[in-house]
C-alpha cells in the first residue's frame, strides 16, 4: 500500500489523515486544537500540525496542505513573521474594504479584475488596514503568503520560495482566475507598494520534499480542497455547514458577479469554483443551546418538535455580523414573538431555518451565476445534526446526499498528494458513499425568511 497525508489547517484545529492512495481508505489520523481566536501567531499552526502529525507520517509518499482561506500571513526579509496572521473571520477590516471597492471603481470593477468583490474577509483588504492602522510593522513585510502556503514552506527541506496554488490564490483579492496571474497593481493599491508573493503552482505539481522525503503536493485552500475530498461532479454543489457556511461548485469556466455575491474562485483542478460564504453557520446551533441552557442534541430534538415555520419566529442568525450579505456589524435578529409561540421548541426551529435559509440564498446565487443544481452533498460538522438534515431538503428544493462523516478537507489534501504521485490529467477516483435526504419545498418559510431579511437592514446595521 502506498500511503499520502493530507493536512486541514482550519480555523479551529489541524487535522492529518494518512490515505491508501489507490483508494482513499483512511488508515490512522490525527488532531490538535487551536485558539478560538481572529489572530494566531502560525508557531501556533506549526505547533499544532506537529501533535496532530505525531507517529502518522512514517512510510508516507506525497504530503498535501489545505489551509483556510484568506488568511493574512506576513513575513519580513529573513522569512520571520511579522504579526499575528489575520484570518478569514477577522471583520476589523470592513472599512478598508468599502474604500478599496470604490478605489477601483466599484463592484464591477473588481468581478471583472479577480472574478470576486472583495469583503473583509479578503487578504487584500487586510493588507490595506494593515498599512492604514499599523504603518510601523507594516514597513518591514518583504512577502505575503497564505496559511496553507506558511505550513506547506515550513514542510519544505532545502528552503526555497514559498508556494501557493491558483485555488488559494484567487481568494487573495490580487490574483485572477480568467488571466491566471497576480493583479500586482491591486497589491500596491491596497498595500501601497510592491511586497514578494509566492510561486503559483499547477495543480499537480511537486513543489519539493520534507525532511523525510515525501513529496510535498501544491496544496490549496480548504474550499478547493473539500471539493476534491468529495469527488463534486457536474451539477454537483457542496454545502457544508461548519464555523462558517459555504455554498460551492466546480465550474468550466470563471464566473465574475459584480452584485459580489458570488466569490468567483478557482478550484484546485485547473477548473473554477464559484462559492458563497456565510459567517454564520453551526455556531448558531451553539449559540442558541446556550440561550437555551440545553445541550445540541436537545436542540435537535425541539427544532424537530415545532412545526415548519416555528409558529411565526423567523431568526436572522447574523449573529458575528455577516459576510452574505456585506453586513459586517450587524446582529442577530429574532422576529415574530407573541406570547403564544414563545416556546424553547420555537426558538430551536427558527435557529435551523434561519441558518440554512441564509444557505438557501447562497444556492440561488450560485444558480444564478449559471450552474446547474441537481443533487447537493451536506457536509461539516453541522451536517451531523438531525434537524439540519430533515430540514435542509426542504428549504434546498433539490435532493441532499449527506457523506459519511469523514475530514473532507483533508481527505481533499491527501488526493491532491495521491494526484502528484500518480501524475496524470485528473486526480485519481476515490469513491464517496453519500445516502440520499428528500423532503417537499417549504416555500412559505423561504418566503418569511426573505421578508425578514429585507426588510430589516436598517434595523440590523442601527
Amino acid at each position: 500500500m502506498t500511503l499520502v497525508a493530507g493536512v486541514d489547517l482550519a480555523t479551529q484545529s489541524t487535522k492529518v489523515v494518512v490515505c491508501d492512495a489507490a483508494t482513499g481508505t483512511v488508515v490512522r489520523a490525527g488532531r490538535a486544537g487551536h485558539p478560538d481566536a481572529t489572530e494566531v501567531d502560525p508557531a501556533v499552526w506549526g505547533a499544532a500540525f506537529e501533535a496532530a502529525a505525531e507517529g502518522l507520517l512514517d512510510g508516507v509518499a506525497a504530503i498535501g496542505v489545505a489551509g483556510q482561506q484568506h488568511g493574512m500571513v506576513c513575513l519580513d526579509e529573513a522569512g520571520e513573521v511579522v504579526r499575528p496572521a489575520l484570518l478569514w473571520n477577522d471583520t476589523r477590516s470592513a472599512p478598508d474594504a468599502v474604500d478599496l471597492v470604490a478605489d477601483l471603481g466599484g463592484p464591477a470593477a473588481w468581478a471583472e479584475a479577480v472574478g470576486s468583490v472583495p469583503v473583509a474577509s479578503f487578504t487584500v483588504t487586510k493588507l490595506r488596514w494593515f498599512a492604514r492602522c499599523e504603518p510601523a510593522l507594516a514597513n518591514r513585510v518583504a512577502s505575503v503568503v497564505l496559511p496553507h502556503d506558511w505550513l506547506t514552506h515550513r514542510l519544505r527541506a532545502g528552503g526555497g520560495p514559498p508556494t501557493t496554488d491558483r485555488g488559494d490564490a484567487s481568494g487573495t483579492g490580487y490574483w485572477s482566475p480568467r488571466t491566471g496571474e497576480y493583479r500586482t497593481d491591486l497589491l500596491r493599491l491596497a498595500f501601497g507598494r510592491d511586497v514578494g508573493l509566492p510561486w503559483v503552482a499547477g495543480p499537480a505539481e511537486a513543489v519539493g520534499e520534507t525532511a523525510g522525503g515525501a513529496l510535498l503536493a501544491p496544496g490549496t485552500g480548504d474550499n478547493m480542497a473539500a471539493a476534491l475530498g468529495l469527488g463534486l461532479g457536474p451539477a454537483d454543489v457542496a454545502l457544508s455547514v461548519g464555523t462558517s457556511g459555504t455554498v460551492f461548485a466546480v465550474a468550466g469556466r470563471p464566473v465574475a458577479d459584480p452584485s459580489g455575491t458570488v466569490a468567483g474562485f478557482a478550484d484546485a483542478t485547473g477548473r473554477y469554483l464559484p462559492l458563497v460564504c456565510t459567517l454564520n453557520a453551526a455556531r448558531v446551533l451553539t449559540a442558541v443551546a446556550d440561550l437555551l441552557g440545553v445541550s445540541l442534541s436537545t436542540v435537535d430534538e425541539l427544532a424537530l418538535s415545532a412545526p415548519p415555520g416555528a409558529d411565526g419566529l423567523t431568526l436572522l442568525p447574523y449573529l458575528d455580523g455577516e459576510r452574505t450579505p456585506d453586513l459586517p456589524t450587524a446582529r442577530g435578529l429574532l422576529a415574530g414573538l407573541t406570547r403564544s409561540n414563545a416556546r424553547p421548541a420555537n426558538v430551536a426551529r427558527a435557529a435551523v431555518e434561519g441558518m440554512l435559509c441564509g444557505l438557501a440564498d447562497g444556492l440561488d446565487a450560485v444558480r444564478a451565476q449559471g450552474v446547474a443544481v441537481e443533487r447537493i452533498l451536506l457536509t461539516g460538522g453541522a451536517a451531523a445534526s438531525a434537524a439540519v438534515r430533515a430540514i435542509a431538503p426542504a428549504l434546498f428544493g433539490v435532493p441532499v446526499h449527506v457523506p459519511e462523516p469523514a475530514e473532507h478537507v483533508a481527505l481533499g489534501a491527501a488526493r491532491q498528494a495521491a494526484w502528484v504521485l500518480a501524475g496524470g490529467a485528473e486526480p485519481p477516483p476515490w469513491p464517496v458513499a453519500a445516502p440520499v435526504v428528500t423532503a417537499p419545498p417549504a416555500e412559505p418559510v423561504r418566503r418569511a425568511y426573505a421578508r425578514l431579511r429585507d426588510n430589516a437592514r436598517d434595523l440590523l446595521t442601527g
